[in-house]
């Protein structure tokens, strides 16, 4: 700094001029003040105050040489340490920069002594010079041992510490880096936000930082797990097409690997990751956000897919991100892609929102505006709040227009979309499988498929099988069986939205139309259960397992007795309960027997009596009958041994009459009715005999978990208080011995199974249409009306006014109703190019600035399978060669535009023509007949290709599979965990 004495003005000029900097100088953060000697600056005020500029106390050059530590030479100029514990006013002032640089340029500095330069930082209670900055050690991860020190104020950013970083070991500023800081204890932690300062960051002197350059191959570093040198090899060795990278399955991640593959494919958000433009825009203090790291992982998996040195890569980290942050995502269950889309473009948004603090803004009224203002007003609102690259490619605006049906009040709204969600022309018809169960017990259960309308009752089921069967509507009920027990008995008019496509339903035949208030039928829901004694052999307490398919009976409720019920049930279930010999009837038992048989002590009317007794019984019973009229009999085809409906009669079912019907099988005959049967009463002289029962009766909950005693009995009547649930109990050896397992579980499909809805395809834009059309509010979610001052179920229609360069397009196949879902499987058609939305845009286009709305197809998400299994894949179209390729987890296939219009289309990505860069490689000629890509799903099959059939174990993977990050890895030489700094 030489002196230019020219320049210098009179001694009163200088004391003057620097007196007045230093009383109007206040302290703002980030302004510089420099360090000068105390005693070199009192000198100086000596002369000046003296007037004569040849006094003796002429100061020279400003020199600093005691506030230094050591002695400056040209090796530590930038490097050179204050002594520590210098004080203000004591062993030096500060000068603001407009003083210190007067008093160089009037006296100079001495040769050699770098200016003492420090900056204002804003401290949590004050403001003050920083004189000590904070020195760092600043290295690189591929050497660690050899480090620099430089000084840093407390102002300077993150960003400042990594530019500095970089030019210290000549690291070009294009190539991605990052920073890890070495804290005391040996732990690394990231610096994330480059835009934190580092007193924020609490950097301190003394600690050293790592800085971290990405491999060629898109991965960090830091990300590798300690692997065998020959992996590594092979993976350099590797160079494919970038973009064409397949993502390891984790476990039912195939959902998650589907939508990343059609982002990837999205060129301008693709290339606006590769180019590292995504660092500047890194939210990391939005509360709606994930503090950048979901914008990170993502970045990740761009980077190593487009690297071309992968054929496929694991997205663990991804995984772990996106189930820290949406706990739906948590484990390994199946998920819906649209769902992971929806909530990675939102959390992408966030992470990457140019707006840093979003303002309140208070939206005005339409009143009567035309729709050019409000949308304009609608979008700049939308964008002052949100301002990111999603933003930029994906939103676009639509119009919502309601209508009060009350007093016409119009409501118009211009709302932005990230995606449409376009309905399916839905069928008013559906088929259902159900099982009917004939009261011939020689016949099989009989499997039918019916066509029925969606919104039909349940008699309209009845009435649809009626065909078939030719059994009256009316004498059939409808019941969901599961695990062994009648979930629920429907009434005929339950809607049949209540019943979902996974439930058995079983149609009884009943004798009588218990529905017609004039008849005396009772309907009697049977369970079979097995009845074990407890391990002390009590008779007081057992326990019981219900087996088998219920039965559901209609009798009359005059002629209901335990042991006419004992002889219908026999006669029912004769197809698989094998009656016991004829020397098998009888028992003996003995009158001392300490051992009784548990179920002896039931009510189940056979009671012994004397043969005086059975006679005047039978005799009654004979006189009874004879007097029964035509609505009896009907009432009593239960109890009697003739099938309804002209059937052939169960003592000849094995006989000829069905040998045409190969459900019926051999049958036993007519049984005697109990009552007719002689009673035989005990002799003193002889072991006293009764009758071998197969089971026994018990009255029970709806569950048929626990025993009631809701019956009454009137001599050999029984009468019931409520709702009567039966239960059939078996003793284990009787049920093994009697009761064939295999012969009840056999069923009959009827041709009627080969039945099949007739599915057209329709067009996207008949789905566009759909979704434009004006609807009425559901009762669940109606709209206030402020004229009518409430809540009414106004009309709403949708429309769009502007769209944006990449339009998603959702197909909603999935229908959820509070009864039912459903999974529509039609196809539709969609163009793979020229698409044009012209004509559902509702903006008026002006001459010149008219815009384009013609697209192109880039990507698909696909889904094979059912509502509950399922497999994803994507079909896309590689930015660079142009070529399609078929995304099938860590498969990849070329594939030719006519493979990629299927019924498994569930979300597809166009943009728009003009948008769309010309490849820049050329497209490899791939055999497509030979590509092995997944078909539609079969209707009578729940999806072969379900992900329930991925082996969670992905050892066999690809060497590259093994080089996905842990969520904290250690440094080599750190030998320390990294957690990442919020």
């Amino acid at each position: 700094f030489p002196v230019v004495m020219a320049a210098v003005p009179g001694l009163e000029s200088q004391h003057r001029l620097i007196d007045r900097i230093l009383r109007e100088q206040t302290l703002r953060t980030g302004d510089s003040w420099f360090l000068i000697d105390l005693r070199w600056f009192l000198q100086w005020k000596e002369y000046v105050e003296t007037g004569d500029q040849n006094s003796s106390a002429y100061p020279g050059r400003i020199n600093n040489a005691e506030l230094f530590e050591g002695i400056l030479c040209l090796c530590n100029l930038e490097t050179g340490r204050l002594k520590e514990r210098l004080t203000e006013n004591e062993d030096y002032v500060l000068l603001p920069v407009e003083a210190w640089d007067l008093l160089v340029r009037w006296y100079g500095v001495e040769p050699d002594q770098p200016p003492i330069e420090r900056k204002v930082v804003d401290l949590p209670v004050t403001q003050k010079v920083e004189v000590y900055p904070v020195e760092l050690y600043l290295c690189q991860h591929s050497d660690m041992d050899s480090s620099v020190v430089v000084f840093f104020s407390r102002a300077d950013t993150v960003e400042t510490v990594l530019r500095e970083t970089q030019r210290q070991f000549g690291v070009p500023a294009e190539d991605e880096t990052r920073l890890w800081v070495k804290n005391s204890d040996g732990s690394c932690e990231r610096l994330r936000n480059i835009h934190m300062t580092v007193l924020d960051a609490c950097l301190s002197s003394g600690q050293t930082v790592i800085m971290e350059t990405r491999n060629k191959d898109g991965t960090w570093p830091t990300s590798r797990p300690h692997i065998m040198r020959n992996t590594l090899d092979d993976l350099q060795d590797f160079h494919g097409q970038p973009g064409v990278c397949g993502l390891t399955n984790l476990g039912n991640t195939c959902f998650m690997n589907s939508a990343l593959q059609c982002l990837s494919n999205t060129p301008p958000l693709t290339e606006y990751f590769l180019s590292n433009c995504y660092l500047n825009d890194l939210n990391f203090d939005n509360p709606l956000g994930m503090k950048g790291e979901i914008a990170e992982a993502y970045a990740d998996i761009i980077k190593q897919a487009w690297s071309g040195r992968h054929s496929t890569i694991a997205p663990r980290i991804f995984k772990a991100k996106v189930s820290h942050f949406a706990s739906q995502f948590m484990g390994y269950q199946q998920h819906d892609s649209q769902e992971l889309l929806s909530f990675l473009l939102d959390g992408l948004h966030e992470d990457l929102n140019r707006v840093k603090r979003k303002e309140y803004i208070e939206l005005k009224d339409a009143e009567e505006r035309p729709d050019e203002e409000l949308a304009e007003e609608a979008w700049r609102i939308h964008r002052r709040r949100n301002d990111s690259i999603i933003v930029d490619i994906f939103h676009g605006l639509f119009k919502s227009t309601l209508v009060c049906p009350k007093c016409g009040k119009i409501s118009v709204t211009f709302d932005p979309f990230c995606y449409l969600s376009v309905p399916l022309p839905m069928s008013k018809e559906r088929v259902m499988e159900v099982f009917f169960v004939s009261m011939n017990p020689c016949r099989k259960p009989t499997q039918f498929r019916l066509v029925v309308p969606k919104a039909g009752k349940v008699w309209d089921l009845c009435v649809a099988l009626s065909r078939y069967t030719d059994v009256p509507a009316g004498r059939m009920v409808v019941a969901d069986v599961f695990s062994h027990r009648f979930y629920k008995i429907f009434p005929m008019d339950e809607p049949l939205n209540c019943i979902l496509e996974r439930d058995d339903i079983f149609i009884y035949e009943v004798s009588g139309n218990i529905y017609d208030d004039d008849m005396n039928d009772m309907l009697l829901p049977i369970y079979l259960r097995e009845k074990t004694r407890s391990r002390d052999y009590s008779d007081i307490y057992y326990s019981t397992i219900l087996f088998g398919h219920p039965l559901l009976l209609s009798v009359p409720r005059d002629k209901l007795s335990w042991d006419n019920l004992y002889e219908i049930l026999l006669h029912r279930l004769s197809r698989y309960v094998r009656r016991p010999d004829s020397d098998e009837e009888d028992e003996e038992e003995d009158e001392d027997s300490q051992d009784e048989d548990i179920y002896s002590r039931n009510t189940n009317g056979l009671i012994e009596g004397d043969e005086e007794e059975s006679a005047a019984a039978n005799q009654e019973h004979d006189a009874g009958s004879e007097g029964e009229d035509n609505g009896s009999e009907l009432s009593n085809q239960e109890m009697s041994s003739e099938p309804p409906n002209g059937e052939a009669e169960i003592n000849n079912c094995s006989g000829g009459t069905n040998s045409e019907s190969p459900e019926l099988d051999d049958c036993p005959p007519s049984p005697v009715p109990l009552s007719r049967q002689p009673k035989r009463k005990c002799r003193s002289s002889r072991p006293c005999r009764r009758k071998r029962l197969l089971f026994t009766f018990q009255t029970v909950n709806s569950n048929g978990s626990t025993d009631r005693n809701s019956c009454s009995e009137d001599g050999n009547s029984v009468s019931f208080h409520t709702q009567p649930y039966i239960a059939i109990d078996w003793d284990p050896e009787m049920r093994r011995k009697y009761y064939d397992e295999v012969e009840a579980e056999k069923y009959v499909k009827h041709e009627s199974m080969g039945i099949m809805l007739k599915k057209t395809p329709v067009k996207l834009k008949e789905c566009i249409n759909l979704f434009t059309t004006v609807e009425t509010l559901e009762e669940e979610n109606p709209w206030y009306c402020p004229t009518c001052k409430k809540h009414q179920l106004a009309t709403k229609k949708l429309d769009l006014w502007s769209l944006p360069e990449v339009l998603i397009i959702h197909l909603k196949r999935f229908s959820y109703t509070k009864y039912s879902r459903e999974k529509l499987d039609t196809l539709v058609e969609f163009p793979i190019r020229n698409l044009d939305f012209s004509e559902f845009i509702i903006k008026p286009q002006i001459g010149a600035k008219s815009e384009s709305f013609v697209y192109d197809l880039i990507a698909v998400s696909n889904h094979y399978g059912g509502l509950r299994d399922g497999h994803y894949t994507a079909f896309a179209r590689n930015k660079d060669n142009g070529q399609w390729y078929y995304y099938d987890d860590s498969s990849v296939s070329p594939v030719s535009e006519e493979q990629i219009e299927s019924r498994a289309a569930y979300v597809l990505f166009y943009q728009r023509q003009d948008k769309i860069p010309q490849p820049t490689a050329f497209p490899p000629h791939p055999d497509y007949s030979s590509m092995d890509i997944a078909s539609d799903p079969d209707p009578d099959t729940n999806g072969t290709n379900s992900c329930s059939s991925i082996s969670n174990d992905v050892t066999s993977c690809n060497s590259c599979d093994h080089l996905e990050a842990a969520a904290s890895t250690s440094f080599s030489s750190c030998n320390s965990e990294i957690r990442e700094l919020d």
